[in-house]
């Protein structure tokens, strides 16, 4: 992962991440109420060497005293220091019991040793740290060796005596909620990169760029209400999804400019995918350019073109193929437009060898001389191999990848299987997609109308519809499908 793949992490999971981040700071804050308190209490002792009657005796003694400052520090901490004072507090604990309530530290290049007492009763906790210097202090003058004159050669004094702590050391409220926080946040940030890591699902364009080259002819965002509507280049042609495949109309003129398909396979690598729903806007697009286009529902096994269009599908695709048909007896035009749809007809047991049958490979080609753009709706591929043959026979296939719903090993698989028959793969539409917001306030932005016309924006839509149905727009000679190639002036029959 390159630093723009975390930072993509971070923009698309950031709700991953502050969640696991909040988790963690709330379950610091109840672990930090339900810590029992505790006080601490210092008292402060000195040590020097008694007697020296020269400078050179001082500087030697106060040399002896430093480094018998960690041995001090560690006789504080001894059963022959803690036994007496336990003894006198009359505690249970033992000498190992008590040395762990102490804290005994020297003094960055001092003879000054710190000794700090924890518990939970505030008083307990400085009558402790006393203690413990007052047993020190004797304990140390019977270690050292005595002077000749008797008296002891090193002194212990008390500096400063432990007082009673007012608030508690620990647990830090402020200390652990910002380290609950960091420690959240880095939590956050681990489970979402880890998911990213696992996540194996195509969410965008930058997934459909980890499987293959080809970058996304259209991204169509997602619609909760696609099936009740599925011509909406129609229905809701001024929608972000309308646009969306005047896009992948645009797009497709470009690709391979020199040699442009004049027959396109739509396929999907899985069901659900909304393969379908594309192929018939895609058509209907093409057909408002001015293309006369010819929409063929070749998915013979689960067809739905002539129920979301709201034709009779019984006869149709099958009934040419086995010959009781003429495809210009069972080619249906939708609503006068110039888009004509050739239903599937009934199911045949055969699906993939009626398709790969040399009666389709002459229907295509009668299809192709009639009409500008032939757009064949095919099965998903990785089910079953419909779609794949019919790839090798069009002029290319169009990949429809679902937002969601398709896993990248799948989308892979079925680059691969099109690429085993040589076929020509246009592009990728990535469908059913999220929407931004930033997209979404452009479109808003740039589609707005004048505040006047919106009373009329209704009446006029249905006008237009009106004409569509009882008024076909005639053809206009100099329009052209694909940039460069003249629109087929051949009747429609």
């Amino acid at each position: 992962m390159e630093l723009r793949d975390y930072l993509h992490v971070l923009r698309t999971r950031w709700l991953s991440i502050v969640t696991v981040a909040l988790v963690t700071l709330a379950a610091t804050a109840a672990a930090t109420l339900l810590t029992t308190p505790e006080y601490t209490s210092s008292t402060r002792m000195f040590f020097a060497v008694q007697g020296g009657e020269t400078v050179s005796d001082l500087a030697q003694g106060s040399t002896f005293t430093e480094k018998q400052m960690s041995s001090y520090a560690e006789v504080a901490k001894s059963p022959i220091v803690l036994d007496p004072v336990a003894e006198a507090f009359g505690l249970e604990q033992d000498s190992r019991s008590l040395a762990s309530a102490l804290d005994v530290t020297v003094a960055a290049d001092t003879t000054i040793l710190v000794i700090s007492a924890t518990d939970e009763d505030p008083v307990l906790a400085r009558d402790l740290a006393n203690a413990v210097a007052d047993e020190l202090t004797s304990t140390v003058g019977s270690l050292s060796p005595e002077r000749p004159d008797g008296t002891e050669t090193v002194r212990a004094t008390m500096l400063s005596e432990a007082q009673v702590p007012q608030s508690p050391s620990s647990p830090n409220t402020m200390r652990n909620l910002a380290l609950g926080l960091v420690l959240g946040l880095l939590l956050g940030v681990g489970v979402a990169l880890l998911r990213q890591v696992l996540d194996t699902k195509v969410r965008d364009e930058n997934d459909i760029a980890a499987v293959t080259d080809a970058s996304p002819l259209a991204i169509v965002p997602i619609d909760t209400a696609a099936t009740d509507h599925p011509v909406f280049m129609h229905d809701d042609s001024m929608g972000m999804r309308a646009e969306a495949i005047r896009r992948l109309r645009t797009n497709l003129q470009f690709v391979d400019f020199g040699d442009r398909p004049s027959s396109i396979v739509v396929t999907s690598s899985v069901p659900a995918e909304g393969k379908t729903t594309t192929a018939i806007n895609l058509a209907a697009s093409l057909a408002d350019a001015g293309a006369r286009v010819v929409l063929v529902d070749a998915d013979l096994r689960r067809p739905t073109v002539a129920k979301y269009m709201g034709f009779e599908g019984r006869v149709g695709l099958t009934t040419v193929l086995i010959g009781r048909a003429n495809v210009e007896d069972v080619v249906q035009p939708w609503q006068g437009s110039s888009l004509d749809i050739l239903p599937s007809g009934q199911i045949p047991p055969n699906p993939s060898e009626l398709l790969g049958s040399r009666a389709m490979t002459r229907l295509l080609e009668e299809l192709t001389s009639t009409y500008d753009v032939v757009i064949l709706d095919s099965p998903p591929l990785l089910p079953v191999t419909d779609a794949a043959v019919l790839s090798k026979l069009a002029g290319g296939t169009l990949v429809v990848a679902g937002a969601d719903r398709l896993q990248k090993q799948q989308l892979r698989a079925s680059l691969e299987a099109l690429t085993k028959v040589d076929a020509h793969v246009l592009g990728i539409v990535l469908n059913k997609a999220q929407r931004k917001e930033r997209d979404r306030y452009a479109y808003e932005y740039y589609s707005s109308q004048d505040p006047t016309l919106t009373g009329t924006r209704s009446s006029s839509r249905k006008a237009r519809g009106a004409r569509q149905v009882t008024e076909p727009e005639p053809a206009v000679a100099n329009r052209s499908t694909w940039p460069g190639e003249r629109m087929s002036a051949t009747p429609r029959r």
